[in-house]
Parts: C-alpha cells; structure tokens; sequence
C-alpha cells in the first residue's frame, strides 16, 4: 500500500473513531498524569490500568519515583498499553539527557551528555547516533512519547532551568534546529514521538516556572520563535509544548496569564502565526507558575479554551488517585454548559487520534 493510501486509510480511521467515540472519551483522551508506584502490584498503577481501560485516561508520565527497574517498567508499560489496545495511551518521560532523565544507570540504563555538550562535542550527524541509541533503548522499555527536544535558545547564561544543566543545545537558533532536527529524527526511526519545547522560548527568562511566576516580558524575542517556525514547517513538529510563562502583550493586561493558558500564545502565534496544526500540550500544570495563581477549574478550563490539546499533570503537588477523575469531570461540566467548549475537546481528541495512529 503506498504511502497515500496509507493516509486515507488512517483518516478514515480516525473519522470513524471520532464518530463512535462518547464526549466522556474524547474528554479522557486529553488528560496524561503522573502516578505513584513502580510496579504492576501498586495500587497507583493499578488505579492508572482501570482508568485508561475505561476509555477515561489518555496516557501517564513517568518520574524517577516510578522507575525501580528496568523489567519492572516494562511490565507497567505493557499493561498499560493492554489497557487501552485501541487507542495507543501516551506513555511519557523525559528523557533528555544530562541532569534530566528518568531511566539512569542506577537501573542499568545508558546515560548520555546534556545537549550543550552533544553540540559542543558532536555534529548534528553524529548527535543523530547517540540520540538514536537512546531512543532504541527508550522504546524497548515501552514508552510512546519522549519530552523533547528542548527548542530554547541558551541566551541568558544565568537561566536557572536551562543553561544551568546545559539543556539548550545553543544560543544560536540554527544550531539548536539543526540538533533539534537530529533529536526528532532519530526518535521517529525508533517509533517514537516527540515534543518541542518549551514554547514560547524558556531560555532568556530569569526564573523557574516550577517555583513560581515567570516573567519574559523584557528578556524574550522573536528569534525565540524560530526553531519552532523551521520544524513546523519541515513537518517534524508532533507535539508542541507550551510552557508557564508570562509576557504582557500576550495576556489580555490581566497581569497574570501564562503562555500555557493564553489563547494569543496558542490559537495566535503558534497556530495562526507558525501554521502548527498539530497536538499542543501543556508543561505540568502543578507547577508553581500555575496552582499559585489559578485553581484546578480555573486551570482546566483555561488551558483548553486558550488552544491546549492535551493537560498535563505530574500529580506531586498532593497526589491523589482521582485526579484524573477531577479533571475530565471539570471538562465534561463545562463542556455540558458550553457548546463551543465541547467542540474544542471534539477537535483536541481529532488531533489526538490523528498522531496516535500515525505513530502505530
């Protein structure tokens, strides 16, 4: 079958899975949490099972807590992939090397360098080898989803959540899309997707948006935006993810909204502007920039109506099984007494199938 068939047969597909699909399970496709346990006898694991096989889960997150193992995490991503046999669930980690990853030698996994020195120390060709060892290793473990590469330019050598653990390949936007690009395509040579981040650019900002507010106003620029207009365009964007920062021509003069909950960020720039039609999904929306400033409802329904496809929720802030109940009960009330609210869970869940299919 040619490749063009293939694409009018996923269509298909996806139109039909749409069309059968309840508003309760569109709503579930969209929430991806952490979990506690780090074995398939955990009642948190468990707990995640029941969910994504009741159709009210779109896929986990992975923390170091939950890797004790490396068999121990195959077992639970192949339960949770039983789970749901239909729709594949998101099973993420970050994995970026340096002082960011889940999987680590502790459990007899291949570390690799931070992206500061792969650029420093490698070409993009040879960057491409080592990221594709790591995805090779990342998708025998079960995963579906990686959390990278990282798209921010290093251009504030005193950032404390990028430059400080050389997260950012460069301050050169050329060079980070050249190594971006190296990421992207090696994970795809493994099955994997993945997510350029953190939109709109986390590398100039003065703060950490896990402790608390972070305002780019007078740090951020255009040029911020440039690995994500290349890989867009070059089609290897899969998921974009926004991040929890704050910039005052982009937040309706409220003083306090985020890149992730600002419908001028996400539906303006980044779709409209950038031409991305793919999935937008949200930075952990426990982090400090968020549950300071807004609560749980406020969250959600923000997130969703600024253009975010998929919620994500590290569940650490305080950690409770039914999270992820709270959350789609927050989606479906809303989308219950708004019809246009239902109609954005309706296209995020489109957008949704659509990658899952094409990464099957």
């Amino acid at each position: 079958m040619n490749r063009l068939a293939c694409s009018a047969v996923a269509l298909l597909l996806m139109a039909s899975s749409a069309s059968a699909a309840t508003l309760e399970e569109m709503a579930g496709q969209m929430i991806v949490v952490g979990f506690e346990g780090d074995s398939v006898d955990a009642a948190g694991v468990a707990a995640v099972r029941t969910a994504l096989e009741e159709g009210r889960l779109g896929g986990v997150m992975y923390l170091k807590k939950n890797v004790a193992s490396l068999s121990a995490v195959r077992e639970m991503n192949a339960m949770f992939r039983a789970a749901a046999p239909d729709i594949l669930p998101f099973i993420t980690l970050d994995q970026e090397g340096g002082a960011v990853e889940r999987l680590t030698k502790d459990v007899g996994f291949r570390e690799i360098p931070n992206a500061a020195s792969i650029a420093a120390n490698n070409t993009p060709q040879d960057a491409q080898t080592i990221y594709a060892e790591m995805a090779k290793d990342i998708a025998a473990e079960g995963f579906t989803v990686n959390f990278g590469p990282v798209a921010d330019l290093s251009t504030n050598p005193d950032n404390q959540v990028i430059a400080r653990f050389g997260r950012a390949f460069s301050a050169d936007p050329d060079t980070v899309i050249a190594y971006d690009e190296a990421f992207i395509r090696a994970h795809h040579a493994a099955g994997l997707m993945t997510s350029l981040k953190h939109f709109p650019g986390h590398g100039s900002s003065t703060a950490d948006s896990h402790e608390g507010f972070v305002d780019i106003t007078r740090t951020w620029s255009e040029n911020e935006l440039e690995p994500y207009r290349v890989l867009i365009a070059e089609g290897l964007a899969d998921m974009v993810m926004v991040g929890h920062l704050y910039h005052a021509d982009y937040a309706d003069a409220d003083g306090e909204t985020p890149s992730s909950l600002s419908p001028r960020w996400i539906d303006g720039v980044l779709r409209d502007e950038l031409g991305f039609d793919g999935l937008v999904i949200s930075d952990d929306l426990e982090m400090g920039a968020i549950r300071d400033h807004f609560t749980l409802e406020q969250t959600v329904t923000k997130a969703v109506r600024a253009g975010m496809d998929v919620l994500l929720f590290s569940n650490t802030a305080k950690y409770r099984p039914e999270l992820s109940q709270e959350i789609l009960d927050i989606l479906l009330s809303e989308a219950e007494a708004d019809p246009e609210f239902a109609a954005r869970i309706e296209q995020s869940y489109e957008r949704i199938v659509a990658l899952k299919t094409r990464a099957e």
